[in-house]
């Protein structure tokens, strides 16, 4: 039983037609008008801000995400991303998910993403998780499937172990869970740390990353997803809030994992480069109830390299949780 906001097919395709059309929201880069990825510019022209109101600064947080056109009575996806990412990192997956009907957010995590965050507020650990609950509490409020890849596993893991009320079951993509934190980042001179996160936002190093974690990719569409990667990068307070979050300590999630109730997907290209899938088992073997896909022939971020194939481990998983029998091949 679900209200859709849909509607019906021929009004819908004009519907679809018309929000082809609009503008970006002004609140994006200039840049974004570069981008040249058709799922990129159609999911950036649904982004928008909404309040959300936090203990840890007086000013209401004007927070990114994309909200989803249908809502249902049954427990909604919220999809994170990965470490100084963005809700654009779903831009193949969001719409198979919101095209089976299910009820989908794409929410980005506080210090990334395209909130307003000219007010800086802090971006450590604590605030990350309440800026995620207040969001959830005001907007979502029912228990949620939270999908967290790579270090968003351990904002997801962080958060349910907190707020177990709002996470009915997890999805762990690529997770990176087994860091202790940022290790010695958190000794660097403020001066230093502020150098190195700089070179985060650098072109060549984005690059460089997207070919470790891309293969066989045309270096047309990797320039243009090195932009898409980006784009978040050139609000004036990225830097600030990146540093604050780094020189914090980070995410240290390792005590956590084996506390979890929910039933967890997880889910690990094998041919990760980035963080070694010989950990998705440890991963497995730690959270009681969970289920293991290793997906060939793919890397680091399967939402982007193969998002049929997470969309529908992800769908199948939901309706498993829901009394469905889960089959995924």
């Amino acid at each position: 039983m679900f209200v859709s906001l849909r509607l019906p097919p021929r009004v819908m395709n004009c519907q679809n037609s018309w929000q082809e059309g609009l503008d970006f929201p002004t609140f994006l880069p200039k840049e974004v008008q570069t981008i040249r990825d058709s799922a990129a510019i159609k999911m950036a022209k649904r982004i928008v801000r909404l309040p959300v109101k936090t203990s840890f600064t007086e000013h209401c947080i004007m927070s990114s995400c994309v909200k989803p056109y249908l809502k249902k009575e049954s427990s909604p996806i919220v999809l994170l991303h990965g470490f100084d990412s963005s809700c654009l990192e779903w831009r193949y997956a969001y719409p198979l998910l919101e095209d089976a009907l299910f009820e989908t957010w794409a929410v980005d995590i506080l210090g990334w993403g395209f909130s307003d965050l000219e007010k800086l507020p802090s971006c450590n650990v604590a605030s990350k998780r309440e800026h995620l609950y207040q969001f959830w509490k005001s907007y979502i409020k029912r228990p949620m499937v939270l999908v967290g890849p790579s270090l968003g596993a351990a904002v997801a893991i962080d958060f349910a172990i907190n707020h177990p009320e709002a996470v009915s079951n997890l999805v762990l993509i690529d997770a990176s869970v087994y860091a202790e934190g940022v290790g010695h980042l958190i000794k660097l001179p403020r001066m230093v740390a502020y150098a190195a996160v700089s070179i985060l936002k650098s072109t060549p190093l984005r690059l460089y990353a997207n070919s470790l974690i891309f293969k066989k990719v045309p270096w047309s569409s990797l320039l243009d997803w090195t932009r898409i990667g980006c784009l978040h990068c050139l609000f004036p307070w990225w830097k600030e809030a990146t540093l604050d979050f780094m020189l914090s300590g980070g995410y240290n999630v390792v005590a956590q994992i084996k506390q979890l109730k929910q039933r967890t997907l997880i889910i690990w290209g094998e041919k990760d480069n980035i963080i070694s899938s010989k950990l998705a088992q440890t991963l497995h073997d730690e959270i009681q109830e969970s289920v293991l896909y290793l997906m060939s022939n793919c890397g680091h971020i399967p939402h982007v390299e193969k998002p049929s194939q997470a969309a529908k481990l992800i769908m199948d998983f939901v309706k498993e949780t829901e009394g469905c029998s889960l089959n995924v091949k």
